[in-house]
């Protein structure tokens, strides 16, 4: 009798393990395909980031061009003011003409530089508001690696409890990810700063 239950026993742990590998497996597939589907999202996100980061630059850049040409105007007009101090009546049409269009080159430049600073900013904010999505998909990736090597871990040992927390932290990686895919403004910005 004692081999009997002894086989029966072995045969219930085996069913037993084959069900806890079976939810394993299946929870792997989950995973992987909603891992699969967000690394997509989160690169192009990161293509969007890149650019915006890059228009970003090259805006400053072309309003420091601007600030530049505006201040070789001021010193211009500077000029043109210190020479008709000393120059004879016959050259002040010339140049009032030349005052008339650094004045002119200046008021265009500040305007021009107005609307490059808000480009950048702009720019700036919409780079901000990508890397926040960004931040939800690394979490989502990060927690769901981590699930999955520990639902490896709970099909070789066959420890119930190791698959829940797998599970739970799986859960938390697919809300994070839908957070992302769906624009849902869930950020756990504590945890994104001690992981920064």
């Amino acid at each position: 009798m004692t081999e009997a239950n002894d086989l029966q026993q072995r045969l219930d742990l085996s069913e037993e393990k084959n069900a806890l590998n079976n939810k394993v497996a299946v929870a792997v597939a989950i995973i992987s395909v909603f891992m699969a589907v967000s690394k997509v999202k989160d690169d192009n996100i990161v293509q969007a980031m890149l650019q915006a980061k890059s228009d970003q630059v090259d805006t400053w850049n072309e309003y420091q061009a601007k600030k530049l040409k505006q201040h070789l105007a001021e010193l211009g007009l500077n000029q043109v003011a210190a020479i008709g101090a000393l120059a004879p009546r016959e050259s002040s049409a010339a140049l009032e003409r030349q005052k008339k269009e650094y004045g002119e080159n200046i008021a265009r430049y500040k305007g021009e530089e107005e609307k490059l600073a808000a480009r950048a900013l702009g720019l700036g904010k919409q780079y901000d508001d990508l890397n926040y999505r960004d931040d939800q998909f690394d979490l989502s990736d990060a927690t769901l690696a981590v699930s999955l090597a520990m639902l490896a871990i709970a099909s070789l040992t066959g420890k119930k409890k190791l698959l829940y927390l797998a599970l739970a932290l799986a859960g938390f990686g697919i809300v994070m990810g839908v957070a992302g895919l769906a624009g849902l403004p869930l950020h756990p910005t504590a945890l994104v700063r001690a992981l920064s």
